[in-house]
């Protein structure tokens, strides 16, 4: 796997790739990968002759009081397991080379990144599908997987290619957990034992919540019995426990299409997410 940081080696070698009729499939990542990260990889083998992903920690969708600086870095351990995978090359920009001469012109993130993290975090998504634009044009590749678990950004990628007619696919893949059904995040280490213990709740409160929808009770009865047991589990503070339109991602009273159902919210210092799909009878 070459391991390239400059923009011009990183043409060469993706033409050498795309020599012959090669496709590339992308994986754009912020490191401190895990088997979350590695199931886009070996779904991006089956898309393509050939895999890219990316580390880039990009400072523009994290506000002020978020964990930019304390985001995990490790990159030699990163790149072992993409080398592992078959992945290609990894891209690793700098922030240079990501924003050049202090470059200020950004994207603004089309209308499904309302509400949701939209809302708890403020200019979240416009760094998101800056970065994300950035990143589309040095690798043109003909396919990009992201993961379910991020469901809200999934979401903005796929309006935001389309709005723009970029010529990508774009794949979601479903969310990876681990044996306790916590969602596999870059961000669960940061989690005491004793969080992670009681971070069990979430994937545990919105599996119910679901199940109830799903087998008709009233919606909001069911998002409060979730907040509920959040809360009991240590959750603070809760920024969201909601029911929206799976694709449009508006907000849903009753299960009259499929749906989606997600949540965020604090446990310690840890802000996680999780989301599931219900689909009416």
């Amino acid at each position: 796997m070459q391991i390239i940081r400059d923009p011009d080696a990183l043409d060469e070698a993706l033409a050498a790739l795309r020599e012959g009729g090669g496709t590339i499939a992308f994986v754009p990542t912020m490191g401190a990968l895990h088997a979350g990260h590695m199931a886009l990889i070996a779904e991006a083998r089956l898309r393509a002759s050939h895999v890219v992903a990316s580390i880039f920690v990009n400072p523009t969708q994290f506000a002020a009081n978020e964990d930019l600086d304390s985001y995990p870095r490790r990159e030699a351990g990163d790149a072992a397991m993409l080398e592992a995978e078959g992945c290609a090359i990894l891209w690793a920009p700098d922030l240079a080379t990501m924003y050049p001469d202090g470059a200020q012109a950004s994207l603004r993130a089309p209308a499904v990144a309302e509400g949701l993290d939209g809302a708890a975090r403020p200019g979240h998504f416009d760094g998101v599908a800056t970065v994300v634009a950035r990143l589309f044009a040095q690798v043109r590749p003909d396919v990009a997987l992201f993961g379910e678990k991020d469901y809200q950004q999934l979401a903005v990628i796929r309006r935001l290619v389309c709005d723009l007619g970029l010529p990508v696919e774009i794949v979601g893949v479903p969310t990876q957990r681990d044996a306790d059904g916590l969602a596999l995040s870059s961000r669960n280490a940061y989690l005491s034992d004793e969080e992670r213990a009681a971070a069990r709740a979430l994937p545990r409160a919105l599996g119910e919540a679901a199940q109830a929808i799903a087998e008709g009770a009233p919606v909001g009865d069911a998002l409060d019995k979730a907040r509920a047991r959040l809360a009991a589990a240590g959750f603070d503070p809760i920024d969201y426990v909601a029911l929206h339109d799976a694709e449009t991602l508006a907000p849903m009273a009753a299960l009259d299409r499929p749906a989606r159902l997600l949540a965020a919210a604090r446990i310690g210092r840890t802000r996680l997410i999780d989301n599931l799909p219900v689909a009416p009878a």
